[in-house]
């Protein structure tokens, strides 16, 4: 039986002022999976195209598992622009390989094998992805398995059923203290009042909400990101885990919340505890910061 741990979604090319990189959120996330020595692979489609040809192209000496279905879709692409402090701006293309991600055999098969998996939102804006999403998280093993669900809120693509029905097919939730506030609204879970521009939320603005999404959905853990205010992890049985983050030199945030996921829970699988796992992941997604696109090659020191 393989243990795959699954990155099920958006592939896709993030079109950077420098050029086409490699991205998806799912995708980002099997490839810093694989980087720990797990058996990681990226579920997804690709259109039967040139973009699709390059993606397997790529993927293929990265070392990364890969099941692309070909589709009679476009391969998925983003517009990508930065601000002046390197934070991405993303212009979505619609009516790609991604959004028909069919369910197949094979697929099922990957679910059957499953040990983890990692889903967002963007994925699930089209009933045929969204379908197969569901069919994937229902075919996994009921008990053991990790159900990760990085909600990664982008533009318009989300509706409050995406939201509820990924939550109650989830055991851990990973957002941003933006996601925190839109989903406490769309939740009615209470309203978390905004604050003036480079001002963090401190633990008292979302922490009731953050316990209040645990219990109504069940879930084993919370992980909330916030920039360069640090993170958190709440878990069920009340520990909440607090890490700064680290001070860098930022070339573009794009894919480091998706490497933030993957070493986080690599490092659990691997039977780190919960706070030494928070600082690795911490470590590499500030490393990731540093580099150009999503998929930089790790240094050893920070995957051994």
């Amino acid at each position: 039986m393989k243990d795959y741990i699954v990155g099920l979604g958006e592939i896709l090319f993030d079109c950077l002022p420098e050029g086409k990189k490699l991205g998806g959120a799912p995708a980002n996330f099997a490839y810093h999976v694989s980087n720990f020595g797990l058996e990681g692979i990226a579920v997804s489609a690709i259109g039967k195209d040139e973009d699709g040809l390059q993606i397997k192209a790529e993927l293929q000496p990265r070392g990364l598992n890969f099941h692309l279905e070909e589709v009679d879709f476009p391969t998925g692409t983003v517009q990508v622009s930065l601000s002046g402090n390197g934070i991405p701006q993303y212009d979505i293309c619609q009516g790609v390989a991604y959004d028909n991600i069919p369910w197949t055999p094979a697929i099922e098969e990957i679910a059957k094998n499953a040990r983890g998996v990692c889903f967002g939102s963007l994925a699930q804006r089209n009933a045929v992805s969204r379908n197969t999403i569901y069919r994937f998280l229902d075919t996994m093993a009921p008990v053991g398995t990790m159900k990760v669900f990085d909600i990664n809120l982008r533009q318009k693509w989300y509706s409050r059923e995406v939201v509820e029905e990924s939550l109650k097919r989830c055991n851990v939730l990973k957002l941003n203290d933006e996601e925190i506030c839109t989903i406490s609204d769309l939740l009615e879970l209470g309203h978390i009042p905004a604050k003036p521009e480079g001002t963090p939320l401190q633990l008292v603005d979302f922490e009731d909400q953050c316990h209040a999404i645990m219990k109504k959905y069940d879930l084993q853990m919370l992980i909330l990101t916030c920039g360069v205010h640090g993170s958190y992890v709440f878990c069920e049985d009340g520990r909440t885990s607090f890490q700064p983050t680290p001070k860098v030199e930022v070339a573009d945030t794009v894919g480091a919340g998706d490497s933030f996921t993957a070493s986080f829970i690599a490092s659990l699988l691997k039977g780190m505890d919960i706070s030494d796992a928070h600082k690795r992941a911490v470590d590499v997604s500030a490393f990731v910061c540093t580099q150009h696109g999503a998929m930089p090659k790790m240094p050893a020191s920070l995957i051994k």
